[in-house]
């Protein structure tokens, strides 16, 4: 990959509403030569989409995440990305990872309630043939999505005392 296209894909992974005139100044490059390029990654699937961080806590809609942990148990012609593939179809799942260590693939999951997560869990993914076992681990607060601090502390303003 050269430069140019790295600097664009960085600039544009911080700040995805970024112009193309913007980037353009940032790389040296034109507007148009830009837009060609961006245009480029999209159809390559390099951009795969625009996303947008919202801190729910402050939206007032609380959603509850919970990261799901599996033990896989492989058959002969079933690899782990046909698993994956199972997985991430459901609406709830919000990503899906192969892992290194004691369990297989992590899971973020998304639902109203523990409750409703728990459920999900109990149904969809614990009955899954090739799953021999889940680990349920509920995310009580985020501090940090995407690179976008979420809990930033609040400024202590000190109050001059006269003498």
């Amino acid at each position: 990959m050269d430069e140019q296209t790295r600097n664009i894909l960085d600039i544009l992974e911080d700040d995805a509403r970024t112009s193309s005139e913007e980037i353009a100044t940032l790389t040296g490059m034109t507007a148009d030569e830009v837009s060609r390029k961006i245009e480029q990654l999209e159809k390559a699937k390099i951009i795969r989409k625009y996303k947008t961080i919202i801190d729910w806590d402050l939206a007032g809609d609380d959603y509850v995440y919970a990261i799901i942990e599996l033990k896989i148990s492989l058959e002969r012609k079933l690899g782990y990305q046909a698993i994956a593939e199972r997985l991430y179809k459901f609406p709830e799942v919000r990503s899906v990872r192969l892992l290194s260590g004691e369990n297989d693939i992590a899971m973020t999951v998304r639902g109203k309630s523990m409750k409703r997560v728990a459920f999900f869990v109990a149904e969809k993914i614990a009955t899954q043939e090739q799953v021999q076992s889940t680990s349920t681990h509920f995310v009580l607060k985020t501090y940090k999505e995407d690179g976008v601090i979420l809990d930033e502390p609040e400024q202590v303003k000190k109050l001059v005392v006269s003498p």
